[in-house]
């Protein structure tokens, strides 16, 4: 079967983290021997072409959850983070980078591929964290491109799904330090492992499901646990753990500083205040209607471009059936309801926390609430 006229369908391709989490990712991959649990598999990459960055197997827990990895990765010699993909209703899997390099014009668009290349520019993730995550922080692109040699920094945004029922208290995440230290109270910190110094440089940011926020490269941060999110980011894994131990796994040398040590990862790091007003206007993204897809359907913009460079998100809100035809490529996710979705003469259900790759030309297809249906479209930066 040609692959041009069909959506790609995105199975599981669970990545190994230094942190704790994935019961919920677990639950979402349906029926299992094992019952769901929390690993150190706690992410989902989606649509991904970009590589993993983890210690070796001899400075890492390896156990491998059961059909959570499922059996579709282990048929594809794919290097960890790159996923795997279903085209249309055929299940066999293919290497999703392969995919775009063999055709990038059809699945990217000619005005992507004439900027960007072959590559799709943006990174998806369902992070499902039992544990607060580490104290980290990421490089800008500009900072990555310049001392790094890396084309993306990690510019990344965060949109709540779901938080644990049995959560033991409100959910949150830390964004950005309230309180700055000096460069030299930090590198103090950071040497001594002085969590409860570090954490005093943060105020707990109340979240709720639906909530969208970004987080720019250089501003430190450390996500709470019991949070389900999708998050888009540039597609890179750099990044700067000053927090060396979390859920009894103490990060190795090379995962903590990107390889170049704590004086240089200090420049990093964006010093500036980040008051709760700086946080609910400049990285917290409230929904703005963008457009009318029919009788009492809709569609959001949560970021575009005058927020960053880097990728766009929207949100469309389905109350009756519609046809689409678009001209760029975008991932897609389920985020409430469920429905059909039909391209390429296929029909496919789809269900809360479903995901798919919309490539740029694949022409009209339509979408069937039943009866309601809210869609994630996350997209690479404007060509």
């Amino acid at each position: 079967m040609s692959p041009r006229g069909q959506i790609l369908r995105l199975p599981p391709n669970r990545v190994w983290r230094t942190y704790l989490g994935g019961r919920e990712l677990d639950r979402l991959a349906g029926p299992s021997a094992n019952p769901p649990a929390d690993t150190h598999f706690p992410e989902d990459w989606i649509a991904s072409t970009t590589r993993a960055i983890n210690p070796t197997d001899a400075t890492r827990h390896v156990s491998v959850p059961d059909s959570q990895l499922s059996a579709l990765n282990s048929q594809l010699p794919l290097p960890e983070g790159v996923s795997p993909v279903l085209i249309g209703a055929d299940s066999t899997p293919h290497n999703f980078a392969n995919l775009l390099a063999a055709d990038p014009a059809h699945y990217l668009g000619a005005a992507h591929v004439a900027r960007y290349g072959a590559m799709p520019q943006l990174l998806v993730k369902f992070l499902d964290p039992s544990i607060r995550l580490h104290f980290q922080v990421h490089p800008t692109a500009a900072f990555a491109q310049r001392f790094l040699n890396a084309p993306s920094g990690k510019t990344e945004a965060y949109h709540i799904l779901a938080v644990r029922d049995d959560l033991p208290h409100p959910p949150y995440l830390y964004l950005g330090f309230q309180r700055p230290p000096t460069r030299a109270q930090l590198r103090r910190m950071i040497e001594a492992q002085d969590i409860a110094a570090l954490e005093a440089c943060f105020d707990k940011i109340p979240v709720n499901v639906g909530d969208t926020f970004i987080v720019p490269g250089g501003v430190p941060h450390a996500l709470g646990p019991g949070l389900l999110l999708a998050e888009i980011m540039e597609p890179s894994d750099l990044v700067v753990r000053f927090e060396f131990e979390r859920g009894g796994y103490t990060l190795p040398e090379s995962a903590r500083f990107m390889g170049r040590g704590l004086e240089f990862c200090l420049d990093v790091f964006d010093f500036d205040t980040w008051s709760a007003d700086r946080i609910f206007t400049e990285a917290l993204c409230p929904p703005r209607r963008l457009r009318a897809l029919g009788p009492d359907s809709y569609q959001d913009k949560l970021i575009g471009p005058e927020r960053t460079p880097c990728f766009r998100i929207r949100k469309s809100h389905l109350r009756g059936p519609i046809m689409r035809h678009d001209n760029e490529c975008f991932i897609g996710i389920i985020t409430a309801g469920s429905g059909t979705l039909t391209a390429g003469g296929e029909t496919h259900q789809l269900r809360a926390f479903d995901k798919f790759f919309v490539p740029a030309a694949l022409g009209p297809w339509q979408l069937q609430p039943t009866p309601t249906l809210d869609l994630l479209e996350c997209l690479p930066p404007a060509p």
